[in-house]
């Protein structure tokens, strides 16, 4: 080999060693910002913290119990499940020095388990021992420590919710590598009372054990998903599912309220507690991931405004109804307004919804703007639809039909959109129960549907949906229950309808008019 070549070959492997170190420094400095990876069997999502240390969390096994005649009885002894949640804390290679906290506690979806003794003896305990073996005897959230038959924790019976038992728990590690593990015991036990506990011989737990960063809350719980949620079969809880197998159902796949007093209020347009009766609305259903809420009671001057189309007259109709008559209510109570007063189409008004004033005065402008941002920023935007139908001698499901097709008068639009409509005649008849569902709408003043229809209120309504007929019918309630189509221009009662946004979260309530269901704002 002459001099050159081997003068070539020497500058080829520095070179080669030159990107060696080069990669080396790159690839250490890029380790270094990651954060170190684990290298045992501990598993789980690892957060890198801003000064490149890394903390994992491993939450174990779910606990469960199943208690039966078979493995619970007098005798029989207790029944236990164990689950061990790691947490592992990887100090940064630049610093070979890490420390941080980190909350331990519980979620509890759901627990049907209750005390079956006079004395309520806790029978479901939860035992937590943290990473050096200790009982914690105490805990953030104030579960009450008990011991029973030998067994200390925690008392759960019957709880459901987030509870943070260690909070800031302190960890720290010299180690790049290997890190410092903690492991935590969490024992669940069903402690056998030698007594009759056939009561949780069927009881439901779903609980989650926790080791994270921050404190431990509930995951949100959407409003439409907890609604759905309350419905088992059909009628349980008043809600029905409008599924191609429910008969004469409107087959939109929608969980609908039926019936005489379902648990179906919400407190909507303030925090107050208790909810002021002005703010009390009541949920329609779910229909796409929607609530759809209308207002509970009649709706007045002040919430619409008078800058609109209104009208106060001392009206009594051809059937001797009075506008405002509801009790005691007199005409300064209630807001009656014409449905659309606009005389160039007719002079008994027209049945176009776009071009009503009040629609987009009353109800789009004024009440939109009394309902203040916060709570503007929960309501959708909706297609509202406009077709019509020609008779009120119809069932619920022909009007459902009839409200979602073409069949409008001339020129009117078949949909619109904005925030605030009114009912529509099916929402009307599907709220009755179920067996009224085969019963023309007008034929709704039954006393025995008008006591099993939560939407009856005892007044003269309109209903957002034309007469496709007639350039000047429109479709409403009368004060007897049934529906009749009246004239466009003539002032009825009214009550807002809205669809809540599919991301609005439920924070409380059982739906019961005391305690209404109330939202996350």
């Amino acid at each position: 080999m002459t001099k050159e070549n081997i003068r070539k070959v020497i500058l080829a492997i520095l070179f080669v060693l030159i990107l060696v170190v080069i990669a080396l420094f790159i690839g250490r400095f890029t380790y270094s910002y990651l954060g170190p990876a684990p290298t045992d069997e501990l598993t789980g999502t690892g957060e890198v913290t801003p000064s490149g240390d890394t903390i994992i969390f491993s939450k174990g096994n779910d606990l469960s119990l199943s208690a039966s005649t078979d493995n619970f009885h007098t005798g029989s002894g207790n029944l236990t499940d164990t689950t061990n949640p790691q947490v592992r804390l990887i100090a940064s290679s630049d610093t070979n020095d890490a420390s941080t906290t980190y909350f331990a506690g519980i979620r509890i979806y759901e627990n049907t388990y209750s005390y079956s003794t006079d004395n309520n003896t806790a029978e479901l305990i939860l035992s937590v021992y943290d990473e050096n073996g200790t009982l914690l005897e105490a805990s953030s959230d104030t579960l009450s420590f008990v011991e029973v038959g030998g067994v200390k924790g925690f008392d759960i019976t019957g709880l459901t919710g987030a509870y943070n038992i260690a909070i800031d728990h302190p960890i720290s590690t010299t180690s790049s590598s290997s890190g410092t593990t903690h492991t935590w015991t969490f024992t669940l036990t069903f402690v056998n009372l030698d007594t009759d506990q056939s009561i949780n011989e069927t009881a439901n737990l779903e609980m989650e054990v926790v080791l994270q960063k921050d404190r431990i809350e509930m995951p949100p719980v959407l409003l439409a998903d907890y609604i759905i949620g309350l419905y088992t079969t059909d009628g349980e809880n008043g809600l029905y599912y409008h599924d191609a197998d429910l008969a004469n159902g409107a087959e939109d796949n929608g969980y609908r309220y039926s019936g005489a007093n379902p648990n179906n209020y919400v407190c909507f347009g303030t925090t107050e507690n208790p909810c002021p009766d002005e703010n009390l609305y009541r949920v329609i259903g779910v229909f796409n991931g929607q609530v759809k809420l209308i207002k509970a009671d009649y709706t007045t001057n002040a919430m619409l405004g008078t800058d609109g189309r209104d009208y106060y007259g001392s009206y009594v109709d051809s059937q001797g109804e009075s506008s405002y008559y509801k009790g005691n209510m007199t005409q300064s109570d209630i807001a009656a307004y014409r449905w659309n007063y606009d005389e160039s189409v007719s002079s008994l008004g027209s049945n176009n919804w776009t071009t009503s004033e009040f629609n987009t005065i009353n109800l789009n402008t004024n009440y939109w703007n009394y309902l203040g941002a916060t709570w503007q920023n929960l309501i959708a935007p909706t297609t509202w639809h406009l077709g019509g139908i020609t008779s009120d001698s119809n069932t619920a499901k022909a009007f459902y039909d009839g409200e979602r097709n073409n069949a409008v008068y001339g020129s009117n639009p078949i949909t619109y959109t904005d925030e605030i409509g009114l009912m529509y005649p099916s929402d009307y008849g599907y709220a009755a129960y179920p067996d009224a569902w085969i019963t023309n709408l007008n034929g709704y003043n039954s006393s025995s549907i008008t006591s099993n229809n939560w939407m009856y209120m005892g007044l003269s309504e309109w209903t957002i949906t034309p007469r496709s007929s007639i350039i000047f019918n429109v479709f409403r309630l009368n004060i007897y229950g049934n529906l009749y189509f009246y004239n466009a221009d003539t002032g009825f009662s009214v009550r807002p309808v809205f669809y809540l946004k599919s991301n609005v979260e439920y924070a409380g309530g059982s739906g019961i008019e005391s305690d209404p269901f109330t939202l996350v704002v």
